[in-house]
């Protein structure tokens, strides 16, 4: 969860985005050197008078500006690839769930199980509870079991919509007609908050994801209840 006057990210709740913190942070510290390097030469350049006439001409320096600067954009590119492939990686998840997109809420699918599913509202200010997020909460959180591979199938229904949960690192299009897929691994129990994080309309901000993420043997007896109550 962000708290106000956070300059960083979220704390990563998941594999995937515990390597996109250490991928900022790498970045991050290339970023700082060559913008130090950069304010030295331009200090020294305008504080002194002297000129050097073998660096006016010399291809050794200019066969390093060029080389080094490749080497820098391998640096950023490789760690970057590799994540973009972690990203995309499927393998043998233990539930599904179709989350569609609808101005301006979302509704939740587990289509694992014959007749589980919901619509999640964002809870209205004047019906919050003590200790709940204001435009955060929704009626209905989408719970999960902790540590197990979990698949989101993203759609929706009227427009662009987009589901986004930062501290789980998924940001996923919900395109209408368009059945895309995207994949998490909550390492921790706890509840994470996202949003859509596509401009969908006048409620754009008014449509919360919660994610909860919870014990197998909760999870189950979840999903019991609900059962029950459908």
């Amino acid at each position: 969860m962000a708290h106000p006057l956070q300059l960083g990210f979220q704390d990563a709740a998941s594999p995937v985005m515990e390597e996109l913190l250490h991928f900022h942070d790498h970045a991050l510290m290339i970023v700082f050197l060559i913008s130090t390097l950069v304010l030295y030469i331009i200090v020294a350049m305008v504080s002194t008078t002297l000129t050097n006439k073998y660096l006016l001409d010399s291809q050794e320096i200019e066969i390093i500006w060029t080389v080094l600067p490749a080497v820098i954009l391998i640096l950023i590119a490789l760690p970057s690839l590799r994540i973009l492939y972690l990203m995309d990686e499927i393998n043998d998840p233990h539930l599904t769930i179709k989350a569609m997109g609808h101005q301006w809420y979302w509704s939740y699918e587990y289509t694992d199980y014959e007749d589980l599913g919901f619509d999640s509202y964002m809870i209205p200010t004047q019906d919050l509870n003590p200790g709940q997020f204001r435009l955060l909460e929704a009626d209905h959180r989408m719970v999960i079991p902790a540590e197990s591979p979990i698949r989101v199938l993203v759609s929706a229904e009227d427009v662009l919509h987009s589901w986004a949960v930062p501290a789980l690192g998924v940001k996923m299009d919900a395109v209408p007609g368009r059945l895309n897929q995207t994949a998490f691994i909550a390492s921790r129990p706890g509840v994470f908050y996202g949003q859509c994080s596509e401009i969908c309309g006048a409620n754009h901000s008014f449509m919360p994801i919660v994610v909860e993420a919870v014990p197998l043997e909760h999870f189950e007896n979840w999903s019991s209840l609900m059962l029950e109550d459908n």
